[in-house]
């Protein structure tokens, strides 16, 4: 399949073998026969798609595709993902129908301590000047991630799955509108000096949208991988450079090559529930997916179903059950090897409807964590979650698919680059504060060998013979379970077709905060939540990038893209290949 590039950024495609046409943008779900089990590839960036779809058309499954499409985001997108980050991986075997998850989490180095975010003052360090430092990169897990799942369920060998991505890198790549956006605003990593060298134009000034970016340095390091496996980025001279780059001044890090050395991604039981006639499957802690099962339970408790849209009282509903699952998730989410996480408490009946039932006629104070079965004392949260991620779906003809989300943490990580990629600043996503004011131990501390917190949670949906029914995920930082929430909420509960449930507003309620997309409410919602208590501010932060597909009770396949970013959702039947985007 070809992509016409003087097409990358229209407003939607259909590619067919006998060329291209431009048509109305859909407002039903795409009609693919259930039978045809189409490959499909649904990515941010419409490159990272392409690169994805080439290898399922050469053969290949949906992990060897989710390969290809993580090494090209790291090119084309590295303000939001890259080799030198994380990811979790959820996975559906298509023949054994069933539920794994991949874990490939940073973890905090052997130097770590808890107190390393505490500035002289013996105040917390600014977000800025920690995200700069070197004690924000935690050990990158992606690529050992990949190279395990490749290992267990890919069709092609891993030393074919990169060239692509390393020969845009070597030509380079166009600087989309989005990337160009975020080089033209206001953040920390734009005065790294890494990352001011890489965006800069022979006369210094900075690259924009539309420019040519080539890096053959990626492209050269793209080829090494191919050749080595994850050993080349966890040993030898990569590693060493890694190092070395996390120890520059100011205030380095501890990172050690043992470190990177001992790095060993897990193997997990997907966290299922049921839910309206599925079961609902996401990664268990450090991923907050326990935080979106407890979201989808309350939401059970109320009558939203029978709400929609244009119903205020839906929308309040929507964001009081944020508020209880947001006060949960912080006081008692982090790394089960380090804190006990409550989590069949959190989801067990009885607990939801209590919590279920706090859902006042108007909003009142932010809501308390509350006490589910197994919680152990836990101090107050106050962890900073920047949003820098980006998440994708990939499906093959044997039925397999990936639900993965995966980042470098905030705009460009901590901007510092090796050998053509970022380094990740994962370990920020950490409480700066190993206590509360309390003296209390927080679940999410800093602690050597501890995989912080994360918000992601890919998502994967089964029917009840445990055949494959759909995916949803999204980046966002902490909004990550509202984004998923919402779409979830948009496309199951009011059975609006994927892609009008990933357009509706963003709303994220979070303690004593109501903000997202105010101005794409009607009026009349805005009037009816504020007569409710909840006055939507515009939010702040990154968008979404809501990715999901659904197979619909009739076979449809219903999939959808976030439009707020560059989307794009590419199908193929084996007779015509579609693609959709904004």
């Amino acid at each position: 399949m070809t992509m016409n590039p003087r097409l990358r950024f229209a407003p939607f495609l259909v590619l067919a073998a006998s060329g291209c046409a431009t048509l109305e943008r859909p407002t039903a779900p795409v009609a693919v026969p259930a039978t045809a089990r189409p490959g499909f590839v649904i990515a941010a960036n419409p490159l990272a798609a392409k690169a994805g779809m080439e290898v399922l058309q050469r053969g290949g499954s949906a992990v060897d595709a989710a390969v290809a499409v993580q090494a090209t985001l790291g090119l084309v997108e590295p303000q939001s993902s890259g080799i030198g980050g994380g990811a979790f991986m959820t996975y559906y075997d298509g023949r054994t129908r069933t539920v794994r998850v991949y874990d490939g989490r940073e973890t905090a180095p052997a130097g770590a301590t808890p107190t390393m975010f505490i500035g002289p003052d013996g105040k917390p360090l600014p977000f800025p000047v920690a995200v700069l430092s070197g004690r924000a990169t935690g050990v990158p897990g992606a690529v050992r991630m990949l190279e395990l799942a490749q290992r267990e369920h890919g069709a092609l060998p891993w030393n074919s799955l990169f060239e692509g991505s390393a020969r845009l890198a070597e030509q380079g790549f166009v600087i989309s509108p989005r990337l160009g956006k975020l080089l033209a605003g206001n953040y920390p990593e734009l005065s790294a000096p890494d990352v001011v060298k890489y965006f800069s134009k022979r006369d210094g000034t900075r690259l924009t949208a539309g420019d040519l970016l080539q890096n053959p340095a990626y492209a050269a390091f793209l080829r090494r991988l191919a050749r080595g496996g994850a050993d080349v980025l966890y040993r030898g001279e990569t590693a060493a450079r890694i190092v070395a780059k996390v120890r520059e001044e100011t205030n380095p890090g501890a990172m050690s090559l043992a470190d990177l050395a001992r790095y060993r991604p897990l193997k997990r039981e997907a966290l299922c529930k049921a839910w309206q006639g599925y079961e609902a499957c996401v990664p268990p802690p450090p991923s907050s997916g326990v935080g979106t099962l407890e979201l989808l339970g309350l939401l059970d408790r109320t009558d939203i179903a029978s709400r929609g849209p244009n119903d205020p009282q839906g929308w309040y509903l929507f964001a009081e059950a944020s508020r209880l699952m947001y006060a949960d998730r912080d006081r008692y989410v982090g790394d089960p090897a380090f804190a006990d996480v409550p989590v069949e408490g959190l989801l067990a009946p009885d607990y939801l409807a209590r919590r279920a039932a706090l859902i006042a006629p108007t909003a009142g104070p932010p809501p308390a964590a509350g006490t589910p079965a197994g919680i152990v004392t836990a101090g107050r949260d106050r962890t900073n979650e920047p949003a820098g991620t980006s998440h994708f779906i990939v499906g093959d003809s044997n039925g397999n698919v990936v639900s993965m989300t995966t980042t470098v943490e905030s705009i460009f990580g901590s901007g510092r680059m090796v050998d053509g990629f970022f380094l990740n600043n994962q370990m920020t996503d950490f409480n700066f504060s190993p206590t509360d004011e309390n003296g209390r131990v927080t679940a999410n501390a800093v602690a050597p060998g501890k995989r912080p917190r994360s918000s992601m949670t890919p998502l994967i949906l089964l029917n009840g013979d445990r055949s494959f029914a759909g995916a949803f995920g999204s980046p966002g930082g902490s909004a990550i379970l509202a984004y998923v929430g919402k779409a979830m909420m948009g496309a199951v509960l009011w059975k609006l077709p994927v892609q009008q449930a990933i357009e509706l507003p963003n709303l994220i309620a979070r303690g004593a905060n109501f903000s997202g997309e105010a101005s794409k409410f009607p009026p009349a919602v805005l009037a009816g939540l504020k007569a409710r208590g909840v006055e939507v501010k515009p939010g702040q932060g990154e968008d979404s990038g809501i990715h999901a597909v659904l197979i619909r009770p009739d076979g449809r396949f219903d999939a959808g893209f976030d439009p707020r970013r560059e989307g794009v959702v590419l199908i193929d039947d084996k007779r015509t290949a579609v693609a959709r985007r904004r």
